[in-house]
């Protein structure tokens, strides 16, 4: 009774999943392994002397490379970046796997 529960439950969760999947993967703004959605974002906040500071988690070890308002490029550590003192706040970061992220402005 108890793994017939588990089956219909574990139904229930796979297969909208699945009727999607090749959708959502069509229209991810990330080139990862088809089907794997990336868990890199970025986001870009005003600091306190008017200057934007770009930040980002979830990307692979190496570097990433950020254009926009500003461009260059920055090491992670442990999938995670940080850049400050820029002079405008519209990015796209890029890693060396191909995943690309259009950064996110965070109003206060």
């Amino acid at each position: 009774m108890n793994r017939t529960r588990r089956l219909a439950a574990l139904t229930l969760l796979v297969a909208p999943a699945l009727a999607v999947g090749p959708a959502v993967a069509a229209h991810a703004s990330t080139t990862a392994a088809p089907g794997v959605a990336s868990a890199a974002t970025c986001k870009v906040e005003v600091d306190s002397a008017g200057k934007y500071h770009l930040w980002g988690e979830g990307f692979p070890s190496g570097t990433v490379t950020y254009t926009g308002s500003a461009s260059g490029t920055v090491p992670t550590k442990e999938g995670r970046f940080d850049v400050g003192g820029l002079s405008g706040s519209k990015y796209v970061v890029k890693a060396a796997n191909g995943t690309t992220v259009n950064c996110t402005v965070l109003h206060s």
